[in-house]
């Protein structure tokens, strides 16, 4: 047997430093660009009660994520008529530029709020 402490499931949760909540806030911004919501979600899930900070980019995050899902799906519908071509490019291109500039102000320790973002979730 270890002679570590043990500690209990039901202790709780660590908080994060401040440092660790920007450097996970960037991350979970970022991992949006490649997994779209599921990065923000899964960021969300595992790291909601470590820190307020991190809570809000995550909700943040998956908000925006989720909104372009239904931008897309919108996009491709109106590809029927052809300006969901347009629409589809339009989306893809604020999501990149949207998702860098909230991973910056998640760095800089700033809040950021996607515009055209539907709140799906309340933090």
């Amino acid at each position: 047997m270890s002679d570590s402490p043990r500690v209990s499931p039901y202790a709780g949760f660590t908080p994060l430093t401040p440092s660790d909540e920007k450097l996970w806030s960037a991350l979970i911004q970022l991992s949006g660009l490649f997994t779209y919501f599921i990065g923000p979600w899964v960021g969300y899930l595992l790291l909601r009660q470590r820190g307020p900070f991190v809570r809000e980019h995550a909700v943040s995050a998956l908000n925006w994520q989720l909104s372009v899902v239904v931008y897309l799906f919108a996009s491709w519908v109106l590809m029927l008529i052809f300006i969901g071509f347009v629409l589809f490019f339009a989306v893809a291109v604020l999501n990149v530029v949207f998702s860098i500039l909230a991973a910056q102000h998640a760095h800089r320790g700033q809040l950021y709020v996607y515009p055209l973002s539907i709140k799906f979730i309340r933090a």
